[in-house]
C-alpha cells in the first residue's frame, strides 16, 4: 500500500520470449541483454559512451544466446531494459539492483533514488521479469519437460585495471552438477580457458535468477560467463554459440547419466 492505494505490477517492460514452443528442455535466460534506458528515466546522467559500455549491459550475450537457442531448439527469455535501471539478476534489497556505482563509474541517476522510485522500478521492470520467466518455466514443468535453466552473460577482459585470463566462467548456485559437467566438456572439447566459479561465484550474489527460478524446483541450472572480447561482433558470437552448444548438450547428457546411475 502506497499513499492510500494499492499499486499493481506494470507490465510495460515484460521480458521478451523467443522460440516459446521450442522442443528442447533448455530454457536460456539473458538478464543483461539490453542497454536500453526508457525515456521515463532519461539517461541516468550517463554519456552515450557509458550507455554503450559493459556497465549498462552484457555486450554479445544476447547474440550468443540467440545462436544457442537455434542450435539447441531452446526457448530464450531476455530482459528489454538496461541493468542500470534495474538489474534483473538482483533482488530488490540488493545494492546492485539499482546501482549507484558500477566498477569505476558513478551512476548519477541512481545516486539518491527514493523508496517510491525503487518501488516504481521494481514494479515496472523486475516483477514483470520474475513472473514472466517463472511462467515460461512452470509451463514446461507442467508439460513434464523438467527444464534445464542456463543463464548467459558476458564480462570484461579488464576489471578495476586487472586483466582476466579466464575466457569462460561456469558458475553454479546450490547444485554444482550441471556446472561441473559443462566445465569438464568445455575443457575437453574446446580451447577456451574455462574455470569453475570465475570470474564470479554465488558468493558475489550473481546467482539470484538460478536461486529463485531453478533451485526451489530441483531443476538443473548453470550460469555461463563469456569474456566479451571473444564475442565482439556477429561472427564471433555465432562462432561462440557453435562452440558452446555441444558443450551444454554434453553437460545435460552427463547429468542425465548420473541421475540414472543413481
Amino acid at each position: 500500500m502506497t499513499q492510500g492505494r494499492t499499486r499493481t505490477m506494470d507490465a510495460t517492460f515484460a521480458p521478451v520470449v523467443e522460440n516459446p514452443r521450442a522442443g528442447g528442455r533448455i530454457v536460456l535466460v539473458c538478464e543483461h541483454a539490453s542497454n536500453h534506458i526508457p525515456a521515463r528515466w532519461g539517461d541516468l546522467g550517463l554519456s552515450a559512451e557509458q550507455r554503450r559500455a559493459h556497465i549498462a549491459w552484457d555486450p554479445g550475450a544476447l547474440a550468443v544466446a540467440r545462436g544457442l537457442a537455434r542450435q539447441l531448439d531452446a526457448v530464450l527469455v531476455h530482459a528489454p531494459v538496461s541493468r542500470l535501471v534495474y538489474d534483473c539478476n538482483r533482488a530488490p534489497d540488493m545494492a546492485g539492483a539499482m546501482p549507484a556505482r558500477s566498477e569505476v563509474h558513478d551512476i548519477p541517476g541512481n545516486a539518491a533514488i527514493t523508496g517510491d522510485e525503487r518501488l516504481a522500478r521494481t514494479e515496472s521492470v523486475y516483477l514483470p521479469w520474475v513472473h514472466g520467466l517463472h511462467a515460461v518455466i512452470q509451463r514446461r514443468i507442467a508439460l513434464g519437460q523438467h527444464p534445464v535453466i542456463v543463464t548467459v552473460h558476458s564480462f570484461t577482459p579488464i576489471y578495476f585495471g586487472k586483466p582476466r585470463r579466464v575466457e569462460l566462467g561456469v558458475i553454479h548456485d546450490a547444485d554444482p552438477a550441471l556446472a561441473v559437467a559443462i566445465l569438464a566438456a568445455a575443457q575437453r572439447h574446446t580451447r577456451l580457458n574455462a574455470e569453475l566459479n570465475a570470474p564470479y561465484s554465488a558468493l558475489d550474489d550473481v546467482t539470484h535468477t538460478l536461486r529463485l527460478q531453478a533451485t526451489p524446483y530441483g531443476l538443473p541450472n548453470v550460469m555461463l560467463e563469456i569474456r566479451n572480447d571473444l564475442i565482439a561482433d556477429a561472427s564471433a558470437c555465432a562462432a561462440m554459440a557453435q562452440t558452446l552448444a555441444p558443450v551444454i548438450n554434453m553437460g545435460v547428457v552427463e547429468i542425465q547419466r548420473q541421475a540414472k546411475a543413481g
